[in-house]
């Protein structure tokens, strides 16, 4: 084969690997399991951002599963996570364990 020709071959082959591994790339993050925003779940300080009343962003909620601060759970969880005493997640905020008015 000419010298030419194999360059033009590997340069090929070359485009034609990168162009695979974009694509399998692609692939992973794509496929990646969905989250839902779930109020009510998150323990003091663990919340993920804003929350409403009591809370500015990420960490700042003051009461375990206040019930208008979220975390992000992986879909289809929110509603069925076990909490204690009897209380459960919801997909909107809830009225529960809010902080006092000052």
């Amino acid at each position: 084969m000419p010298k030419k020709t194999a360059l033009g071959a590997s340069a090929v082959a070359g485009a034609v690997a990168v162009a695979l591994s974009g694509a399998t790339l692609v692939a992973t993050t794509t496929g990646a399991a969905a989250d839902e925003k779930c109020y009510g779940v998150a323990k003091a300080g663990g919340n993920d951002c804003a929350a409403g009343p009591g809370t500015t962003c990420a960490g700042t909620s003051t009461i375990d599963y206040q019930g208008n601060s979220w975390k992000m759970v992986p879909d289809g969880t929110c509603l069925t996570m076990n909490l204690p005493d009897g209380r459960m997640g919801s997909l909107t905020p809830l009225d529960r364990d809010l902080p006092k008015e000052s």
